[in-house]
């Protein structure tokens, strides 16, 4: 996938204003040099900065010295066990879930990946490998370091670039998360082990609890939003955008 072409605005103080793309200046900051960091910035305002993609697992680009060297920098991979837990934290927080189904990327989506063992961010330089052309020294050197800062300003525009790097994707966390919460959904004709009793069939069980004051209303078309969409189109639209103001009315009476 490609980032962006490294333009002279494409990265300085316009970036970290999302609080992912602000952690992941923090964690850069904490280990790289302050002199090779700032070249970095310099580097990438200048539109040095070539060709930047963000595939899974690896971030490449070009940087423009007294020749191109190449770029490439790897993160770790997510194990696919490690996807499902992600899945199952998310699935766990109904208004989290809900957020996340409606295209926000809320803070708590790091603390669910922490949550499964594994970090959405790197934490540490030993969670990066770093790979440059130049003949320089350093982790990172001062084109290593523009990519990282222009990858950041990437973060900025489109999250969903930092779950490519890690080897997944919304659609995919999207996905998992519908199919664990369809998972832990209790089975309306499971009774358990207690056998059915004539006496006492018919008398009214214990009174149900009193809704908290405080909590948060769904939203109404939270139902919509958890299930997978049908393949059911309605003059070109799908079923989910022609129930969705219905659902709002019925709430609003």
């Amino acid at each position: 996938m490609t980032a962006g072409d490294g333009g002279a605005a494409a990265a300085g103080d316009d970036a970290g204003r999302m609080w992912w793309s602000r952690r992941f200046l923090d964690v850069l900051g904490s280990f790289t040099d302050h002199g090779r960091l700032h070249r970095g910035w310099t580097y990438a305002r200048q539109g040095r900065v070539k060709d930047l993609r963000v595939r899974p697992h690896e971030v490449s680009a070009r940087v423009l010295g007294p020749e191109p060297y190449g770029v490439a920098i790897g993160v770790g991979p997510i194990d696919e066990g490690s996807w499902r837990a992600v899945a199952a934290e998310l699935a766990s927080q109904p208004l989290l879930r809900a957020r996340l189904l409606e295209g926000e990327t809320p803070p708590e989506l790091e603390w669910a990946f922490a949550q499964a063992g594994v970090p959405l961010l790197p934490d540490s330089p030993h969670d990066l490998h770093l790979m440059c052309e130049c003949p320089g020294y350093g982790e990172p050197c001062e084109h290593a370091a523009a990519v990282l800062c222009l990858l950041a300003e990437a973060f900025d525009r489109d999250p969903s670039l930092l779950l490519t790097w890690r080897g997944g994707s919304r659609e995919r966390l999207l996905h998992g998360l519908r199919q664990a919460s369809a998972k832990d959904a209790p089975d309306p004709f499971d009774v358990g082990d207690e056998p059915l009793r004539a006496a006492g069939f018919w008398t009214a069980g214990p009174a149900p609890a009193e809704p908290r004051e405080h909590a948060a209303p769904a939203p109404p078309d939270l139902l919509l939003q958890l299930l997978d969409p049908p393949a059911i189109k309605i003059r070109r639209r799908p079923l989910t955008d022609v129930l969705r103001p219905a659902y709002e009315a019925m709430s609003r009476a």
